[in-house]
């Protein structure tokens, strides 16, 4: 087995995630097969309990597992299915040496980190890389690991001990480690700054780790002075000294890799010769293209409450993107602070900036062709979602709720099309005379980790001529990934029902609600399952595609098989059906009311409210 290791120095957020996958995607191009590892030193039994303003969004698993983020870009980039196992934590390490000494596994010995935990990572990791992700039978050839954080924190150290153990153990022609440092511009001097890197990668060498190849972060493009000052003090050949700068679409960094000839000192160090041929990435390099080129816009509104941090949607965002690109169209994302739209923070003692926000957010939300609620816990920004849903739903605006986003919309079609100002969920107000939302049975009162409907599960399509059966090829069910421990309420079934709310699928049992839809509406859903953590590139959600399509006002394009269809380059092919207003631009059947006019106002008001003033208004996570 042959590993790359990614550790990154500095500051943390520097890419490693986004660095991994391309480096596998590159790899992928040689004809090798590969796997992945992420490392979370965290003492944390995984990231379900772990609020996204910490690590950004909980991504799901198709075995139930929650895992961090960059685990969502192995899986986009690399196309394949990873487990539990190819997320460590310090927490899992902890817990299986315990159990073990429970068990009297070192009967008669002192446990400690160094051998004991050590080789407990050791084993998990040469076990993990062994299995297959990308559906075929045998071992992989290459396994890159991550270690997150950034070298020289004290969590990291059993990793660091392990990873310079392993390294050891495997030989040096069987381990190549990449490094991924930061080089600054300080805007005083305006020169490419080493300093940094040098410190980082002496802090490495301390460690027992030694770079093969340096990739250094920064906003431009590395200079060959600045190349030859790091090759001469961090003992690096200047060919192995690569530069990530900052690109306008992530998608562009295999291609920068590959440029930069990246394969071929990963080839010398792991003697891989006669294993890769020459990278191709011409199906790769198209996509890229394809998404540069869009010029049509499409502009969705994406209501939550962690809206300042991106990351808490990632998985939506990427969905979103993959969809438009497939679409042909050039997505547009307003992350609208669902708090925002509530009368209370027009009401509020800051009654300037409040109202300049509460303002800012409805002209995003009126200016948007298509509304996305997606999943979330707790009540802060509730009453907003709320009314987003209801904005969408009585002027006919493309809709999808996702998880809490359904949720949201079934209480709102309960208040507003039922008369019942009280209903709500239990979650939010267990004394509610009118449950719209209940916990479910099965779940846990007592224990909020790993407790909760996780992973892959079944929905059967009930309505057979619904949108959602048709987005879905008319399938009789379809597999989608799940996190949730609170279900439309089944006793209020009927009487929703008997109002016009439409249960497309329910799961196996036939009782519990799994999509929902308005027919009267012309594209109005809503999924308990999370659709955008099965997006790829070239496997884009049928909902998200819908939603899209919808917002662009040609969803007969994607209901119509004939008119739809994905190439090799997995983008999508329209018939005649794609109309531009030669005027103004736009797609036919968007938003065009006073659309410029819209998004100009509401910038002015976003450019008058600070973060800071607006986490001080909005403490609570």
């Amino acid at each position: 087995m042959k590993y790359v290791l990614v550790t990154g120095g500095v500051v943390s957020g520097l890419g490693k995630g986004i660095t991994a996958s391309s480096i596998g995607v590159l790899l992928q191009s040689c004809g090798l097969r590969v796997t992945c590892i992420k490392i979370d030193p965290y003492l944390n039994y995984d990231a379900g309990t772990i609020s996204p303003y910490e690590h950004g969004e909980v991504f799901v698993l198709e075995d139930g597992s929650e895992v961090d983020l960059d685990l969502g870009n192995y899986e986009r980039f690399l196309g394949c299915t990873l487990t539990r196992d190819n997320n460590i934590t310090l927490g899992k390490i902890q817990q299986q040496v315990m159990d073990r000494e429970r068990r009297g596994d070192y009967l008669g010995t002192t446990v400690q980190i160094v051998p004991h935990v050590t080789d407990a990572i050791k084993e998990w990791v040469e076990r993990v890389a062994m299995i297959p992700v990308d559906g075929k039978e045998g071992p992989p050839d290459v396994c890159i690991i991550e270690l997150g954080g950034t070298i020289g924190d004290n969590e990291s150290r059993p990793f660091t001990d392990a990873l310079s153990q392993l390294s050891y153990s495997v030989g040096p022609e069987n381990f190549c480690l990449i490094h991924v440092t930061l080089v600054p511009v300080l805007s005083v001097v305006g020169e490419q700054k080493t300093k940094p890197t040098q410190h980082s990668v002496r802090d490495l060498r301390g460690l027992g780790l030694t770079p093969n190849i340096i990739a250094c972060r920064s906003t431009k493009v590395l200079e060959e002075n600045v190349k030859a000052k790091l090759s001469r003090f961090c003992y690096v050949p200047m060919q192995n000294i690569l530069s990530l700068h900052d690109v306008h679409n992530i998608w562009h960094i295999p291609l920068l890799l590959k440029k930069q000839k990246a394969h071929e000192p990963i080839s010398k160090v792991l003697k891989l010769a006669g294993m890769a041929k020459e990278p191709s990435l011409e199906k790769w390099a198209s996509m890229v293209e394809i998404c540069d080129n869009l010029h049509v816009q499409v502009r969705i509104a994406v209501v939550g409450k962690y809206t300042d941090l991106s990351d808490a949607y990632l998985s939506v965002l990427k969905a979103l993107m993959h969809a438009s690109v497939a679409f042909g169209k050039k997505l547009v994302v307003d992350l609208v602070p669902s708090p925002d739209l509530e009368k209370t923070t027009k009401k509020e003692v800051h009654t300037y900036l409040n109202s300049c926000a509460y303002k800012a957010a409805w002209m995003l939300l009126k200016g948007a062709d298509g509304v996305l609620i997606p999943g979330g816990y707790g009540n802060r920004g509730l009453e907003g979602k709320i009314l987003a849903a209801k904005y969408a739903r009585e002027n006919n605006i493309p809709f999808v709720g996702i998880c809490l986003g359904m949720q949201v919309a079934v209480i709102e079609f309960a208040r507003s099309v039922l008369s019942l100002p009280d209903a709500n969920s239990t979650e939010f107000k267990p004394e509610t005379n009118h449950p719209c939302i209940v916990f479910m049975p099965e779940g846990s009162t007592t224990h909020m980790g790993g407790t909760m409907r996780l992973g892959s599960r079944r929905a059967y399509f009930h309505v057979k001529d619904s949108i959602s059966a048709r987005l879905y090829g008319n399938k009789e069910f379809v597999d989608e990934r799940h996190r949730h421990r609170y279900e439309v309420n089944p006793d209020m079934a009927v009487c929703l029902e008997k109002a016009g709310l439409s249960f497309a699928a329910k799961d196996e049992t036939g009782k519990r609600i799994e999509i929902v839809e308005v027919p009267s509406h012309p594209f109005f859903i809503g999924a308990q399952f999370h659709p955008e953590f099965k997006s790829r590139p070239g496997k884009v959600s049928p909902l998200f595609l819908g939603l899209i399509a919808a917002a662009c006002g040609e969803l007969d394009a994607v209901l119509t098989p004939v008119s739809i269809q994905q190439d090799n380059n997995q983008h999508v092919v329209l018939g005649n059906e794609t109309r531009v207003d030669p005027i103004n631009g736009f797609c036919n059947g968007t938003n065009k009311t006073s659309q410029k006019s819209v998004r100009q106002n509401s910038d002015l008001y976003l450019h008058q409210i600070s973060m800071s003033s607006r986490r001080k208004l909005n403490p609570n996570p």
